[in-house]
């Protein structure tokens, strides 16, 4: 079956991208815009999505559901997802393209089985399409081959075989490299300002990692806007190696960071922009805030 009508859940700013890249090739993208922010829904009018009254609505139009926000909300979206399929009698083919781990792929993978939906198990490397990437959808799983069709329409998809749980595995262990790098250059700058040494490590660093000094300085406005979506996917990492009988305590250590990046107020953050004045204001934060009493000092 080709596929005409493609669902994107929800449209931020991953989901937005694809489902824009998706509208300019043909296929017609919607969404269910209920109870979401003025910022949410002007991203779907800007890119071309159909708002769908409801859920039901959306799940009965579609030929593909694309599950594409943060992974904490990964299982309850599916869960409703699969309500909708039962309450209409529409079994649809599920994507999950959510940073997730092969277990809660599995879980997912299992509420919408129950359901009659075909689920397929995804995970997206790359930036958006919005800003001019082609991220590549790595699928997996039985019906896997249904996202073959999207290939090239903005993004790559790159099968890697029937088996539920390789797709979002191998997400996890790249998601592990960057963004836990990213966690422990941060965590490494805050111990130095707690030591009363960050002028010194930056000098050096300016000698000897000058490349990566200047990488974690451009990434900083970055990582303060997704700081907090970041948590749960540095959660899901940690699970993924404690399953394959890796520590998972490098990942847990990096959601404490993340989280307390993410619960830094805006008083204590730096002004936006990038630069060594961002990301000094963002360390003293962290280390600010390690400094206090309580679960984030751990």
């Amino acid at each position: 079956m080709g596929l005409r009508t493609i669902a994107i859940l929800s449209p931020g700013d991953m989901g937005h991208g694809v489902g824009s890249a998706l509208a300019d090739r043909g296929y017609t993208v919607t969404t269910c815009l209920a109870a979401r922010s003025e910022r949410t829904r002007g991203l779907a009018a800007r890119a071309g999505f159909v708002d769908a009254p409801s859920l039901e609505e959306l799940v009965a139009g579609s030929d593909l559901i694309m599950s594409i926000l943060p992974p904490a909300r990964a299982v309850d979206l599916a869960r409703e997802v699969a309500g909708a399929m039962r309450a209409t009698g529409a079994a649809r083919p599920f994507a999950d393209c959510n940073a997730v781990s092969p277990r809660t792929a599995s879980e997912i993978a299992a509420l919408i089985g129950a359901a009659g939906g075909d689920f397929i198990d995804a995970g997206i490397i790359g930036r958006s399409p919005a800003v001019g990437a082609v991220p590549r959808i790595y699928t997996s799983g039985p019906r896997a081959v249904l996202m073959d069709e999207i290939d090239g329409a903005g993004v790559a998809v790159r099968n890697l075989g029937p088996s539920i749980g390789r797709a979002s595995g191998l997400k996890m262990c790249y998601a592990a490299l960057t963004k836990g790098t990213g966690a422990l250059q941060l965590a490494m700058l805050a111990a130095a300002e707690a030591l009363g040494l960050y002028d010194e490590l930056w000098e050096e660093l300016g000698q000897s990692q000058g490349a990566t000094l200047a990488a974690v300085e451009s990434s900083i406005p970055f990582v303060r806007q997704n700081a907090g979506r970041w948590v749960g996917e540095m959660e899901q990492i940690a699970e993924t190696f404690d399953a394959a009988g890796v520590t998972p305590r490098f990942h847990q250590g990096a959601a404490e960071i993340f989280e307390v990046v993410a619960a830094a107020s805006e008083r204590d953050r730096a002004a936006d922009g990038g630069g060594a004045a961002a990301l000094h204001g963002t360390i003293r934060a962290i280390a600010a805030r390690l400094e206090e009493p309580g679960p984030a000092a751990g």
